[in-house]
C-alpha cells in the first residue's frame, strides 16, 4: 500500500498523486482502517488495486473529487474476513471519475463475519469502460480453496447510488450479490445509467436485496 491511516482521527489528503503500473499487485492507493473523520479530495490515483479501500473500524469518511484508474476501483472492504467482526459507517464518495478500472465502486464481504457497512452514499460518478460499475460482494474469498457456505455475514445496509452514469466493460453492470441469510437492506438507486462500452446490451443481477429505485435506473434488477 501507498498510503496508509491507521487508527487515525481528524486527517485531511489533498491532491494527492499516487501512480503504480497496472499490473502490481495489492498496490492501495490510499488505505484507511479503524480512522475516524478523515477527508480525501483532489487525488489522482492508478495503481494495480484499489484507488481507495476502506475497512473495518472506519467512520466519517469523506472522498471527493476523486480520479482513478487503472486500478480496481474504490473499495468498501473485505469485510468479515476469518469470521470476524467489521465495522464501517458513514462514508461518502462524492465527485469521481473511474477509467477502465477492474470495479467501480464496490462493498466486499466474506461469509462468516459479523458487524456492519450501513450509512454509504455513492453519488456524481463517471464511468468510463469499467468492469463491475456497481458492485456488492458478500461472496467475496480472495484465495485458491473454495469458501464454504456459512449463515453469518456482514449486514450491508442504508447505501445510497446516486447520479452514476457511463460505460460498462462487463456484461453484468450492476451486480448485488447479498447474503442469502442477511439480506442487503435499504439499498438505494437514484438515476443511474450505465450502458456497454461495445454494442451490446448489459444487465443487472440482484441477489437478496431490497433495493428502491428512484429516478431513471438503466439497466434494471428483476425482482428477488
Amino acid at each position: 500500500m501507498h498510503v496508509s491511516f491507521d487508527k487515525c482521527v481528524d486527517v485531511k489528503v489533498v491532491r494527492l498523486f499516487v501512480a503504480a503500473p497496472e499490473n502490481s499487485p495489492n498496490t492501495d492507493g490510499i488505505h484507511v482502517t479503524a480512522t475516524q473523520n478523515i477527508q480525501i479530495s483532489r487525488c489522482v490515483i492508478k495503481t494495480g488495486d484499489d484507488c481507495i479501500s476502506i475497512v473495518s473500524g472506519s467512520r466519517n469518511v469523506k472522498a471527493t473529487d476523486i480520479t482513478c484508474g487503472p486500478g480496481h476501483g474504490i473499495s468498501i472492504g473485505s469485510l468479515g474476513a476469518g469470521n470476524s467482526g467489521a465495522q464501517v459507517s458513514d462514508v461518502v464518495v462524492n465527485r469521481a471519475i473511474l477509467t477502465g478500472t477492474s470495479n467501480g465502486v464496490r462493498i466486499k464481504t466474506w461469509q462468516g463475519g459479523s458487524g456492519y457497512a450501513r450509512n454509504i452514499q455513492f453519488q456524481n460518478i463517471a464511468m468510463n469502460n469499467v468492469t463491475n460499475p456497481i458492485i456488492i460482494d458478500q461472496n467475496y474469498c480472495d484465495r485458491d480453496e473454495p469458501c464454504h457456505e456459512q449463515a453469518s455475514a456482514v449486514r450491508v445496509s442504508n447505501v445510497m447510488y446516486k447520479n452514476i452514469k457511463g460505460t460498462s466493460a462487463s456484461k453484468v453492470a450492476i451486480n448485488l450479490e447479498c447474503s442469502k441469510s442477511v439480506r442487503c437492506h435499504e439499498i438505494v438507486m437514484q438515476d443511474v445509467s450505465l450502458a456497454s462500452q461495445r454494442p451490446e446490451y448489459v444487465e443487472a443481477s440482484c441477489v437478496s436485496v431490497d433495493l428502491t429505485r428512484r429516478g431513471i435506473v438503466t439497466p434494471l434488477c428483476s425482482p428477488n
